[in-house]
Formats: structure tokens, C-alpha cells, sequence
């Protein structure tokens, strides 16, 4: 599953205040055929419920023989519908669900777990599934037994989180797993190797993570899956790095999946290739002079989430790992930086309490290890993830539990943050930076200032950005609405002494020909590094194709700067003439603007630029435009397109309802529809599509949709469905 997708699953948990756990101890299947014992338990956990729609997880524990090829079939009891699946193929017929293996995941030992979840809608009641089929068989609990049983688990909290989006993948990507699972073993005592003879001494551990300051993630590269350029990325080069540096990064977190690149139990051993690949580019980056950060990345997903169902083969393969991982960089510099996990996650608790609990004892064990491994470990800033990575108050309190156990002075914490959730996917009308964005951002960072800075311990955002941020996916987020909240979170980060590192899998530097894929982004974001940037309430101006053309006034964001003036390329507009500013408020005058609009061609016609006392300029598009039309449509649920003519003018979002004025299509507890993931402007074919996915919770009968253009035009276009039959129509 595509990752963006994924960290907006996490997101969802972030915008709920309420969420369900119910435990499925399953068991027995009988054998599939005469000669195999078969044998199952199912954990099904909503992680997160909101009006409309929910996140759920589900954990599959084989207790019979091996399978190599799994199916899962249960009926939903309250017409629940599955609408983003990830770890496996979901199908659905009514009621009936079917989630079948991916090829990664298709194999599963005796008393092992594969793990995948869901985002779904519900509409009255989200009763959870009472009965799983594991390839035919009925789970139960125990071999042999004959019947299910459910047992109701107590609701983990909603938890705020990072997430993440994140660029596109095309391979499967993590999860967020919480699923319970039935009375864990004890945990183990982790043995690392005995302690070096010499205490570590304490670190300035804020004045190195502020050295860090900024950093930028080579996401979508060592953690893709199986390898580096698997998701679409080139092999890293020193070139790139070098690039990165010289454009003002200070840090770089060098996510690494390893579950594919060891050897079996109960060694582990880390694939000399693999691990030397790693090495390079570490090297590489330390002698471009960043500080680096190393992890253990999707394996968060792909196998530590069991840790609580199985804690002594977990704890020997995460201790394993960590104890090459420290015995390979031991003598390396310290700016080398070692982070436990990345977004941390957990199946088979009761809830997010008991979750904080087992990641407690993850990072103990790690710091544990990595010191004990002497030389520059001993010393070695490490750095330990909240549960999720999320900035929720009760997981930073349950982090703060760690770092009081530990009593080391050489540590950070680190959350990750993508944004009020509705701004961040561009759903539920949520196109503007506005106050739920900002104070959202400000809760989230007040937060870990408060709980960590505050007190001495550095934090690091080891990933921010916009889940819908792509550039292969153009008009989800509005660019200047983006750069309101590039220019917002570097402020806030900056005056709170947090560390920020850009998540960038290719959205942001195009690694091939070593440029911004927008240059004005990125002069945004390294403005926010030392200073504040004026913007303004749009960076749009929509003129009309025809007739007079009359001023236009905007309303200027100083943010502690002044006004300098409007510049249209090397020429300085004049003041007076071509625009007047009283308080806050810029006017562009009707002359000015029939000038700019030139022979008022559709589309950007101008662009000038308002500068201010510091930082980057805000460009303003002048643009001419008209009220789009449409017109009539046939097609089916898998194959419908508007004809739309844009006359100039951008989409902005979509609204559904039905004849009773309810929400119609995915999202049901909203009008406004989740842009790209159920309809998406076509501008070169003139069509608006509408996607599969918004007709497979449509039901049958008339839906007004309500098209909503950046211009602030709004036009009604119909459709009607029957069957797998659609037609539309403006009347």
C-alpha cells in the first residue's frame, strides 16, 4: 500500500476522541487437509472510530502447521465497509469480507502472526465481527475446539500522530497495528554484552541535537522494500549528498528497513551486501560533515509489533540486530546518531497504556545494548520515538517514564508531525491553512516543548510534511496554503528549540537532476531556518475573461515584518498607482490588474511578487478565468469522467449528497470528499474523475455533487447510479 495512505490512517487516530478494541481469541481450524493440523486466533482491534469511519487492525496467529498462502473471510454484522486496505487485498460482496495475502506476507509459521489493517465506514452502529475463516476453517482459539468466542477489550484512547504520509510507494508499506492478543508472556531480561569499564560521561545532548538543525530524511530509499530503489528512487549518490549539504542541511535521517537483509535465528546475521551499502553512504555522509541518524524502520511493522505475543523471539531478533548495528559503527564518530525505532506499534495489548509499556521496555533495552557495546557508544546520542511517534500528552508522559528509568544524559525524543489531518489530506473542506491547522501545530509542539525542552531533553521531528503533498499528484494541497504552513511550522519549531527533518521520498528534491522540484517551497522552508516570511490571505487573484476588471484587495500576514512593495520581475510596481496598502490590507488596483491580465488568456496570465522587510517573497498569480462548464456523462462505477471545461479556473474540492441532504460516498460523516482518493481534476482531457472508490459506498439513486473552484465559483453537476450503471448530468 501506497505509505502517504498509511500515515493517514495514523492521522485518523490523531483526529478522534474515542476508539474500540475488541479481542477475537480464536482458535482451532480444522485440519485442510487430512494431514495438517490447522488452528487459529484472530485479534481485531478499531484503533480508531470517528463519525462515519474508523481505523481497524487485524492480527492472524497461525496455531496449526505452516501455511504459504492465507485467506481471511468474516461478515460485518452492521454493514461496516472496508474502503483502504494495506498489508493484503481486500475484497467485498455485501457483508462478506475477504482479506487475502500479499506476496511479502504470504507465509505463516506455527504460532507466528501476520498482521494488516483497514480504514472502513460505518453508518448507526460499528459492531465488531464476531466469526473468522482462516482458509475455510473457523478460528477459535485451540486446535480442535469447535466453536468461536469474543471477548470484548477495552477501548485504547485516540492517540495523535505523525504520519505518515508521506511520497507514494508502490510497494506494500506499514501499518498501524494495535491489535490485543491474549495473556503475553513475561518479557524477558535482555542480555546485552557486559558494561564498558568506563561510566559514560555526560553530553551536551540540546546543544547536538540543535546542531542538527535543519535535517532532511533519504526517505523511500533504505527502507524501501526489499531494496534501495525499489519505490521509485535512484541509488544515493555523493553528488546528491553533497547537494543536500550545500543547501543548508545540517542532518540526515537515513531510514533502513533490515527485515529482508538478514540472515535466520538465531543469529541474525545482517547481509554483508546490505550492511555495507549502509556503511557507504554513511560514510559519504559524515564526510560531507552532516550529522546522521540510523534506524530500524519498517521493521516496526513487519515483525517488532508481535513483540508482545512473542517477546523472547522478538527481543533476540531486535537485540540482535542492534547489537551488529553497534558493533559496526562502535568507533564511529559521534555525530552518528542511533534511533530505536521508527513509529512504534503494537499488536496484541489492551490498549495504548499497556503499548507504552512494551516500548518501554524496547528502548530500555536498546540504550542498554548500545552503551554496553563501549567506544563511542558509550557516549552516542540516541534517540527514543513516543508510541506512534505521536505528540499526544499521554504518550509523551509514558516516553518521559523511559528517560526517568534511564537516567542518561546523551538522549532525545523524538515525535513526527503532518498536520491537522483534514488540511493534511485535503478532506472534509479542509483547503486553507486556518486556526485548526495552526493551533493544532502549536498544541502539538507546546506539548513536547513542555514535557521534554523544557526540562533539558532535546526533541527531534524526525519527519514532517503534508500527507497529500506529491508532485505527482498537482492541486491536493493549494501551493500557497502549503507554504503558510511550511513557513508556520518552521517559526513554531524554531522558538520552541525543536529539530525538524523534512520527510522528502522524492516530492521535494528531484535526486536525478539535483534541483527543488519547486524552488519557492524550498525558499520557504530555509527562510523559516532564522526568520520569519510575510505571506498573505491567497497567493491567487481570478480575474474575468470579459468586462471590466475592477481592483482586488488581499489581506497581508506581516508575521512581525513590514511591507517593502510588489515587484513584477526585475521592475517595481508603483505604489499609489498600481497598488494602495492600508493596515493588513493589500488593494491592487483595476489598472494595474488590466495590465497584469495582459490579453486575459486563460489561466496565469502574471505573476509578481510582494516582498517584505526579511525572508522569502510571496508570489501572487494573476490569473483570468470563467465559470467552468460540464456536461452530460455515461459510464459504470470503474470508468466515469465529467466532461468539465476549467475556462482557467482550479478545483478545490468536492462536495456529495444525497436527496436528503446526508453525505453520499466514502467518508460518510462528511459532504466534502477526500481529493485524488475518490475524484481528481483531469486538466490536459478536460474531465473530472470520479473515482471507484467513491461509487463502491454510493448507493443507488440521484447525488448532487457540488464542485468548489478556487475562483470561489461553485457549480451542481448530477449523477445517478444504478447497479454498476452511472449517468450524470447539470440538471
Amino acid at each position: 500500500m501506497n505509505l502517504r495512505l498509511l500515515r493517514r490512517a495514523r492521522l485518523w487516530v490523531s483526529m478522534v476522541a474515542g476508539a474500540l478494541a475488541v479481542l477475537l481469541p480464536a482458535g482451532v481450524m480444522t485440519a485442510v487437509n487430512a494431514q495438517a493440523a490447522a488452528g487459529c486466533r484472530v485479534a481485531y482491534t478499531v484503533t480508531s472510530q470517528w463519525p462515519g469511519g474508523f481505523t481497524a487492525d487485524v492480527g492472524v496467529t497461525n496455531l496449526g502447521d505452516p501455511i504459504n498462502g492465507w485467506r481471511l473471510a468474516w461478515t460485518f454484522p452492521s454493514g461496516q465497509q472496508v474502503t483502504q486496505p494495506w498489508n493484503s487485498t481486500i475484497t467485498s460482496s455485501g457483508a462478506q469480507v475477504t482479506a487475502v495475502n500479499v506476496s511479502w506476507n504470504a507465509a505463516i509459521a506455527t504460532n507466528a502472526t501476520v498482521s494488516f489493517g483497514f480504514n472502513g465506514s460505518w453508518s448507526g452502529a460499528n459492531t465488531a465481527p464476531s466469526t473468522f475463516t482462516l482458509n475455510g476453517v473457523t478460528c477459535t482459539g485451540n486446535v480442535g475446539s469447535p466453536s468461536p468466542s469474543v471477548s470484548p477489550s477495552r477501548s485504547p484512547s485516540a492517540s495523535p500522530s505523525a504520519s505518515p504520509s508521506r511520497s507514494p510507494s508502490p510497494s506494500p508499506s506499514a501499518s498501524p497495528s494495535r491489535s490485543p492478543s491474549p495473556s503475553p508472556s513475561p518479557s524477558p531480561s535482555p542480555s546485552p554484552s557486559p558494561s564498558p569499564s568506563a561510566s559514560p560521561q555526560p553530553g551536551d545532548a540540546m546543544a547536538r541535537v540543535a546542531a542538527m538543525q535543519p535535517g532532511w530524511n533519504l526517505g523511500n530509499t533504505f527502507d524501501a522494500i526489499p531494496d534501495e530503489t525499489s519505490w521509485g528512487n535512484p541509488p544515493t549518490t555523493q553528488a546528491m549528498l553533497h547537494y543536500v549539504r550545500s543547501q543548508g542541511y545540517n542532518s540526515i535521517r537515513i531510514p533502513i528497513t533490515w527485515s529482508n537483509h538478514h540472515g535466520p535465528a538465531p543469529d541474525y546475521t545482517l547481509d554483508a551486501a546490505w550492511l555495507s551499502r549502509v556503511r557507504q553512504v554513511v560514510d559519504w555522509s559524515l564526510a560531507e560533515g552532516f550529522y546522521v541518524m540510523i534506524n530500524l524502520h519498517h521493521d516496526s511493522w513487519q515483525w517488532i509489533n508481535g513483540y508482545p505475543g512473542d517477546r523472547t523471539t522478538v527481543m533476540n531478533r531486535y537485540n540482535a540486530l542492534w547489537r551488529q548495528l553497534a558493533g559496526t559503527f562502535r568507533d564511529y564518530s559521534q555525530k552518528l546518531v542511533f534511533e530505536s525505532i521508527n513509529e512504534p506499534q503494537f499488536t496484541g495489548t489492551s490498549g495504548d497504556g499497556e503499548s507504552d509499556q512494551v516500548l518501554n521496555e524496547l528502548n530500555t533495552a536498546f540504550v542498554r545494548l548500545v552503551r554496553a557495546s563501549g567506544g563511542g557508544n558509550a557516549t552516542r546520542l540516541l534517540v527514543l520515538p513516543t508510541l506512534y511517534t505521536s505528540s499526544e500528552q499521554a504518550r509523551l508522559d509514558a516516553l518521559t517514564g523511559t528517560f526517568n528509568q534511564l537516567h542518561d544524559p546523551n538522549l532525545a525524543a523524538t515525535v513526527h508531525f503532518y498536520g491537522w489531518w483534514p488540511f493534511s489530506a485535503n478532506i472534509a473542506g479542509g483547503t486553507r491553512y486556518d486556526s485548526n491547522v495552526e493551533s493544532d501545530l502549536v498544541g502539538g509542539f507546546d506539548r513536547v516543548y513542555n514535557t521534554f525542552v523544557s526540562r533539558g531533553i532535546p526533541v527531534i521531528i524526525g519527519e514532517w510534511a503534508l500527507l497529500a503533498y506529491d508532485y505527482t499528484r498537482p492541486g491536493i494541497i493549494e501551493r500557497g496554503e502549503f507554504l503558510k504552513y511550511i513557513e508556520a511550522v518552521g517559526y513554531n519549531a524554531r522558538i520552541r528549540k525543536l529539530t525538524t527533518m523534512l520527510w522528502d521520498a522524492g516530492s521535494f528534491l528531484e535526486r536525478n537532476e539535483l534541483r527543488w522540484r519547486d524552488q519557492g517551497i524550498y525558499e520557504m522552508m530555509k527562510a523559516s531556518w532564522t526568520m520569519r516570511s510575510g505571506t498573505a490571505s491567497s497567493d491567487q487573484v481570478y480575474l474575468p475573461r470579459s468586462g471590466t476588471i475592477t481592483a482586488r484587495s488581499l489581506t497581508l500576514n506581516l508575521n512581525g515584518t513590514s511591507f517593502q512593495g510588489l515587484r513584477q520581475g526585475g521592475t517595481n510596481l508603483a505604489s499609489g498607482t498600481d497598488y494602495t496598502v492600508s493596515g493588513n490590507t493589500l488593494t491592487l488596483t483595476a489598472s494595474a490588474l488590466t495590465r497584469l491580465a495582459g490579453n486575459r488568456a486563460y489561466g496565469v496570465n502574471a505573476t509578481i511578487e510582494a516582498r517584505f522587510s526579511q525572508g522569502a517573497p510571496w508570489q501572487i498569480s494573476i490569473i483570468t478565468s470563467d465559470t467552468p462548464t460540464q456536461a452530460a456523462a455515461t459510464g459504470t462505477t470503474s470508468s466515469f469522467s465529467i466532461p468539465t471545461q476549467f475556462r482557467g479556473d482550479q478545483l478545490a474540492t468536492m462536495e456529495a449528497k444525497y436527496a436528503d441532504g446526508s453525505p453520499a460516498g466514502p467518508a460518510n460523516w462528511t459532504t466534502f470528499k477526500e481529493f485524488w482518493a475518490t475524484f481528481q481534476p483531469d486538466y490536459t482531457a478536460n474531465t473530472i474523475i470520479l473515482k471507484p472508490e467513491f461509487f463502491a459506498e454510493v448507493n443507488d439513486g440521484r447525488v448532487t455533487l457540488t464542485f468548489h473552484f478556487w475562483s470561489g465559483t461553485k457549480i451542481t453537476y448530477y449523477i445517478t447510479k444504478s447497479g454498476a450503471n452511472v449517468t450524470g448530468s447539470t440538471t
